[in-house]
């Protein structure tokens, strides 16, 4: 007993040590407060290292951004190759840059616009995944991210004062700092690239801190800000640590029990806790809002309302306002109505001109189906066809077309035993017959390669032409032999022939054998073919035969399968009689003459002469030879004669030898370019021709297949509107498409090179309507047209007929000056296409657009 203590001493001991420990308890928690308190004030005025990051990047952005532009275009010397962008007068120019590398120039043209449609989809691709981040787990994200620079300020606050420091701090941050070199770079693509679909964006990124030497760092000013908020937060701290010590006295004369203690440490906590996560939520706004303007928004409109300038929301205003009050179609000062005119959704106006065939003297040479064109082009446009649908693609539309895209059934009612055309449901389907083949095209097509071996479909004859084709299905069934036909026939009572045949995928344009020569030069058809075509060739002295003489290449083959051939009817000996007389006047051979039994027909096959000599011994000089000075080549409205051009017989001129077999003849210069001959582009014509064909592959690979997108596999008829030696139809080869090459009459002469090459063409004169129906073409290609056009007439009736014969849904592909791409670009957006792409260089300019559906509500006044 005597070792025990008393139990009112054992009491007392634990009373005050219970006490104590109480005392030191609430001495740290208000220690640990006031610290949280004074890093809650001192973060207040600090803002946090992404917040601060990005403040510094939005005051340095235009000059970084300017630089980066400008970095890029030094890294990638030349756009679009001069060899592709010269005027036809281009040796000049040639000759001041002949020494640039035109494949070089081509694969820079190709890299930088392939990296700014790439940081196009990138920018799309970061901006959905953010936004996903940000709805979906986002805020906790940037919660965490919060609570980890809290901490990071209480142990290394010198990271908040040295610039240096803070960088390097900065570049730790996952988040803020994901993909920020693919930011970048999007960021200084986009400065490069004028397109008003693309936002100005600012963000965040690593490039940012590798400013060039000459640039201002903005950095180090910040720790001199950061200090005059120290003292601040100092004197607050001060503050609040005498009202705290105040706080302290006054809980000493509480309670002390260990239960008290705890609830007080406990309400402590909590209210630390409280002011700590309302901090976090200031932060994770700041980080958030921060996140948010350093990815590139999608290309919205809504993205460019909230993140462009003034001026940018201000057109967008101006736009919206055109747009609601434009049923007429007047925007972007152009005004559009629908063509009031007899043929409706058929109008062509050159063949259309009501006007102009009333004021003829005669029709007897189908005069009336010829050219005659308005004075000036139309600025109307043409209407679709009710309930018209998108094309069916190739190769099933060469069996089957929609029957709203063409409604037309006089041809089923009249051909439909001959197989030509059918109406069967909601469609249209092609047999694959004709007149002379009612058992299919595939037969007919054997039939005369049997009867003359010498023809050899696709190698030595590859470009054929076909007279009074009806829906082509000759020309059709020909692409399985690798030929490539030009079928052409009137706007006649056969209604919308030429028409069925380009919905189906097949070439053709509407002409007539009439009074003037056809658009295409001398010599350059391996083949024609003419199956009851149904004109005359025996009448005016057999100038229209002579006109075949005249396009067909010497050598090469006429395919006569009409009734005169096998039929014993009493004009049908009268025919042929004529016949045989006027082609042994022309010196052509009769090479045979074969019945098809399944077809119940015959066909006589005649070969033009390789020389002159069959000209000379002729007793009767009729036909009479042509003038030495009548241009053959001459073809933009000449009107016919009754003559014939003698045959070349110099090795080294055009027409004189056979070309290669296909498809060797397609990558070959002609044999009769020589290196003395100068180019279109100024270097000699052997090697001009060779350096445009590698341009177009490299092109058509590089830029617009991967650089611009363009989904080929709904294309099927492609038109280049100024051709200059078929290069890029050439690069399309291994394609399911075909190129007409359009060969402007106020250019070089190059479509004999186009014909030498294995591929076809046209003349033409763009201030004018082309020879097609509405709606026929899925792609247009104009490289440097529109700018040598608006010298000698407006572009708005060119851009109308752009649109006239481009289907809903087909596209423009435009290269061209800058400032002739920004007036192409306004026209484009008041016709209401969608324009996917600008891209500008050097005063030179890409375009990419896409034709809709949208027609306006009112008519032209009638004409």
């Amino acid at each position: 007993m005597a070792l025990g203590r008393p139990r009112g001493s054992k009491r007392s001991s634990s009373s005050s040590s219970s006490s104590y420990a109480s005392t030191v308890t609430t001495l740290v928690f208000l220690s640990l407060c006031v610290l949280g308190v004074w890093m809650l004030t001192s973060n207040s005025v600090l803002p946090p290292p992404s917040t601060t990051r990005t403040s510094s990047d939005e005051t340095q952005l235009p000059k970084s951004q300017e630089k980066d532009a400008t970095s890029v275009f030094e890294d990638n010397p030349g756009d679009l190759p001069l060899d592709a962008i010269k005027s036809d007068d281009a040796v000049n120019i040639i000759a001041d840059d002949g020494s640039k590398d035109q494949e070089s120039r081509d694969a820079n043209e190709a890299q930088l616009l392939e990296e700014t449609v790439m940081t196009r989809n990138q920018q799309r691709d970061d901006a959905q995944k953010t936004e996903d981040k940000l709805d979906s787990g986002g805020s906790q994200e940037q919660s965490n991210e919060s609570t980890e620079n809290l901490e990071a300020k209480s142990n290394e606050m010198p990271l908040q004062v040295d610039g240096q420091e803070q960088q390097k701090q900065i570049q730790e941050e996952p988040e803020n700092n994901a993909n920020s070199q693919e930011i970048q770079q999007a960021i200084s693509n986009e400065e490069q690239l004028p397109a008003t679909d693309v936002p100005e964006n600012s963000g965040d990124t690593q490039n940012d801190q590798q400013k060039p030497e000459s640039e201002p760092e903005k950095v180090p000013q910040e720790p001199e800000i950061h200090n005059q908020d120290d003292d601040k937060a100092q004197q607050e701290t001060q503050q609040q640590q005498e009202q705290d010590n105040s706080n302290t006295s006054d809980n000493s004369k509480k309670p002390t029990e260990d239960q008290e203690s705890q609830g007080t440490e406990s309400k402590g906590s909590q209210e630390a806790s409280k002011e700590t996560k309302t901090e976090i939520k200031v932060e994770e706004t700041t980080t958030a809002g921060s996140l948010e303007s350093s990815v590139i928004p999608k290309e919205s409109k809504e993205s460019k309302k909230s993140w462009s300038t003034q001026a940018a929301q201000s057109e967008n205003e101006n736009d919206r306002r055109r747009e609601e009050s434009s049923s007429d179609g007047s925007i972007y000062g152009y005004t559009w109505k629908l063509c009031n005119v007899t043929a409706g959704a058929d109008y062509i106006p050159c063949l259309d001109n009501e006007k102009a065939i009333k004021k003829l003297r005669t029709t007897k040479h189908f005069e009336h189906r010829e050219r005659h064109c308005p004075e000036e082009g139309p600025t109307c446009l043409v209407s679709l066809p009710e309930n018209y649908k998108t094309s069916i693609e190739w190769p099933q539309s060469r069996d089957k077309i929609w029957y709203h895209n063409v409604p037309r059934t006089k041809l089923a009612e009249v051909k439909g035993h001959q197989n030509w055309v059918k109406v069967t449901g909601e469609f249209l389907t092609f047999p694959g017959g004709g007149t002379q083949f009612i058992h299919g095209a595939l037969h007919y097509i054997d039939f005369l390669q049997q009867s003359l071996p010498d023809i050899e479909w696709g190698k030595k004859t590859r470009v054929i032409l076909d007279v009074g084709c009806g829906v082509a299905s000759f020309g059709g069934y020909l692409f399985e032999k690798d030929v490539l036909a030009m079928s052409f026939a009137p706007k006649d009572e056969h209604e919308a022939q030429v028409q069925f045949a380009l919905e189906r995928g097949i070439p053709a344009i509407s002409a007539v054998m009439g009074s003037q020569r056809l658009p295409f030069p001398s010599m350059v058809f391996d083949l024609i073919h003419c199956a009851r075509c149904r004109v005359p060739w025996h009448e005016q002295g057999g100038m229209l035969l002579l006109e075949l003489n005249r396009v067909l290449r010497p050598g090469g083959f006429f395919v006569w399968s009409a009734t005169p051939v096998y039929q014993t009817l009493e004009e049908d000996v009268e025919i042929w009689k004529e016949m045989s007389a006027l082609t042994k006047s022309m010196c052509w051979e009769l090479m045979t003459i074969q019945k098809d039994k399944l077809n119940s027909i015959g066909a006589a096959i005649y070969r033009k002469p390789t020389s002159n000599e069959c000209y000379d011994q002729r007793n009767e000089k009729r036909p009479s030879m042509c003038k030495n000075d009548d241009d053959p080549n001459a073809a933009w409205y000449v009107p016919l004669q009754a003559c014939m051009h003698r045959v070349p017989v110099d090795n080294a001129a055009r027409g004189s030898n056979w070309p290669k077999q296909w498809p060797q003849r397609l990558q070959a210069p002609p044999y009769w370019l020589n290196s003395s001959q100068m180019g279109v582009y100024g270097k000699p014509a052997p090697q001009d021709f060779s350096t445009d064909y590698e341009h177009w592959k490299r092109v058509v690979n590089k830029t617009y297949m991967n650089g611009l997108g363009i989904n080929l596999s709904n294309i099927r008829n492609v038109m280049d509107m100024r051709s200059v030696y078929g290069g890029f139809a050439a690069a399309l080869r291994d394609l399911k498409v075909w190129v007409i090459n359009v060969v402007n009459v106020d250019s070089p002469d190059t479509l004999l090179v186009i014909y030498e090459r294995g591929l076809f063409g046209i003349y033409h004169d763009w201030c004018e309507s082309f020879s097609t129906y509405p709606r026929t073409y899925d792609l247009l290609h104009a490289d440097h047209l529109f700018s040598k056009l608006k010298k000698r007439c407006k572009l708005p009736p060119v851009l109308a007929e752009v649109d006239r014969i481009v289907r809903p849904g087909g596209k423009l592909i435009v290269r061209d000056e800058s400032s002739t791409i920004g007036e192409v670009e306004n026209m484009l957006k008041s016709l209401r296409w969608e324009v996917h792409l600008t891209f500008s260089k050097n005063q030179e300019g890409l375009l990419s657009a896409q034709k809709g559906n949208w027609r306006p509500d009112i008519y032209a006044e009638s004409s």
